[in-house]
């Protein structure tokens, strides 16, 4: 039986009830009765969640000790849990599975963003700074990604990098789990409202969204936190602010009821190479609940939506443009009402945990038995 064999998740920055980690691959795993654990630096006690056993080491001061210090008390925490089977989830942790490798354990890496085009490797404007670090990074993670027994890649675009460095690669896609924002059975009234749920940043179109708002009349409903007070005080400048709804961090509840009475999600990533290739949680999640959907024109993103009709794209920069979006979802409520139910349809055949699922515990299986 599963429930005699150890597994050990850790994580450095993610929370401990984090989507992916959590609710998704460790819940997954519970229900093949495997004895599953998850090892993050929160600082947090250790409890016992939904049959998952948390451990907490203690959370970093800043982003240096989390990369230099915090990976050797993980280390330390899932030497003491001796488990059968190893799976993390950050480039910071690359050295604690090796040492775990040398050990003769079994470990997954699963790579949740392409590392060297990550928007803190875009930000610096010396080109070959820029690409001096690229390349560093890229060699180090593939010097690792070599040595490990498989690796899971968040998307298809990373996967297809990972697949010629270890042939034991699994796209494990972080689609919704299907009913969870869904209120198949409760009718909610629609607002004059569209939303967006996730982290706030610049480069994920904060600023754009609140100065499309001076265009119209729709209200925009934001479940997340401010980075800073400065960009939270920068976008409070807007004129379109007043019309902002800011909920904060907000429960699953929360987000769902949100989503419920909105007239569409927007997702309005800027075109940073790290973006485009992205499949963005929230877009799939927006679906899942039958919104129709306002996104960045990228190539691969503009596909889904094309192939199903279910949403519109738009330059992420453009507030006009968002805003003109916005007005057509609003004035032709058939038009989005079908939006809203091919996106539903789409999560229901393609984009979901549970299609995602069955990869995950095929790999578990194979290496395990």
């Amino acid at each position: 039986m599963n429930e005699n064999l150890k597994i050990c998740h850790f994580t450095s920055p993610h929370s401990r009830y984090d989507i992916r980690i959590f609710r998704k691959e460790c819940t997954s795993l519970v229900t093949q009765d495997y004895n599953v654990n998850l090892v993050v630096a929160d600082g947090g006690t250790d409890e016992s969640a939904g049959k998952v056993t948390i451990h907490g080491v203690k959370k970093p001061k800043n982003k240096l000790v989390r990369v230099f210090i915090t990976p050797f008390k993980i280390l330390r925490k899932v030497l003491q849990l001796d488990a059968d089977l190893y799976h993390f989830h950050d480039p910071e942790l690359i050295i604690v599975g090796l040492v775990l490798r040398l050990r003769r354990k079994k470990v997954i890496y699963d790579i949740h963003e392409d590392l060297p085009r990550q928007l803190f490797v875009q930000k610096n404007r010396n080109r070959i700074k820029r690409k001096t670090m690229e390349f560093l990074l890229e060699k180090f993670e593939n010097f690792g990604a070599k040595r490990f027994t498989a690796l899971i890649t968040a998307t298809p675009h990373i996967g297809k990098r990972f697949k010629q460095i270890n042939t034991n690669t699994v796209v494990v896609n972080n689609f919704p789990i299907l009913n969870e924002l869904s209120q198949k059975n409760t009718q909610v009234d629609k607002a004059n409202e569209v939303c967006y749920v996730g982290g706030i940043l610049k480069v994920r179109g904060i600023l754009e969204m609140v100065k499309a708002l001076e265009y119209g009349d729709t209200m925009l409903n934001i479940c997340g936190e401010f980075p800073s007070p400065e960009l939270k005080e920068e976008a409070m400048e807007l004129e379109g602010w007043s019309k902002v709804k800011h909920h904060g961090f907000s429960s699953r509840e929360k987000v769902s009821e949100v989503m419920a009475r909105s007239l569409a999600g927007l997702v309005l990533f800027q075109a940073y190479p790290n973006h485009i290739n992205s499949q963005p949680n929230k877009l799939f999640e927006y679906m899942s609940a039958s919104l129709p959907v306002i996104i960045s024109n990228f190539e691969y993103w503009r596909e889904i939506t094309d192939k199903f009709n279910c949403g519109i794209s738009v330059d992420p920069e453009n507030p006009h443009e968002v805003a003109e979006a916005i007005k057509r979802i609003k004035d032709n409520s058939k038009e989005a009402e079908d939006m809203g139910k091919n996106a539903r349809r789409a999560v229901e055949e393609v984009y979901n945990w549970g299609m995602e699922e069955k990869k995950l515990l095929e790999l578990y299986a194979s290496i395990l038995n």
